[in-house]
């Protein structure tokens, strides 16, 4: 069971789904409709109830052409520090993967950056992300295999890679305790 350090901020969620739907023009029906999630499941969200997973908040993204982090990450101090462990967290639904952004790009910018903890099992397979997206990984602990669907790669601790994010991937733990940074590259 999620602690409260691998929930999801439901406030600054709820917060950035109205203000990015209204930014866009467009009612709960259509961004529902463009994300393949209920209606009734964004109007929770949108109320700040609910646990999203990263797949239905990905979705959500796409569907108003925004990154993922903008969805995710409440407003911050001049100086931030996440201490390990903290930070907006969100669970996955097909595998024991946990990502905590820890620092969103600012506006003109163009990069996120997180932490992600993963446990052999199943993968995690993620679908396209905005059209250019690059991910950058660091595995930091453990072993996996990642990249994209048709092509992953393994990878060691102090490994480096980087894919296009705008195709189907995956990521896979092959060792207890892996984690990695990843920092997803937007134009």
């Amino acid at each position: 069971m999620p602690d409260d350090h691998t929930t999801a901020p439901l406030t600054a969620i709820a917060d950035a789904l109205r203000r990015e739907r209204t930014r866009a023009g467009l009612s709960l029906s259509e961004v529902a409709k463009r994300a393949g999630i209920a209606k009734s499941t964004l109007s929770q969200l949108e109320s700040g109830a609910g646990n999203p997973s990263i797949e239905t908040l990905w979705a959500l993204g796409v569907a108003l052409e925004v990154p993922f982090s903008r969805l995710v990450d409440p407003p911050k101090p001049t100086v931030r520090v996440v201490r390990a462990g903290e930070g907006p967290a969100v669970t996955s639904e097909q595998a024991h993967f946990i990502g905590t952004l820890l620092a969103s790009c600012p506006p003109h910018a163009r990069r996120d950056l997180y932490t992600i903890t993963m446990e052999p099992g199943a993968p995690r397979k993620a679908d396209p992300h905005n059209p250019g997206t690059v991910e950058h990984l660091i595995v930091g602990a453990g072993r996996m295999r990642t990249g994209p669907a048709e092509d992953a790669v393994e990878l060691d601790a102090g490994d480096y890679t980087a894919f296009p994010g705008d195709v189907p991937h995956v990521y896979e733990a092959l060792e207890p305790g892996t984690w990695f940074i990843l920092v997803m590259e937007h134009i």
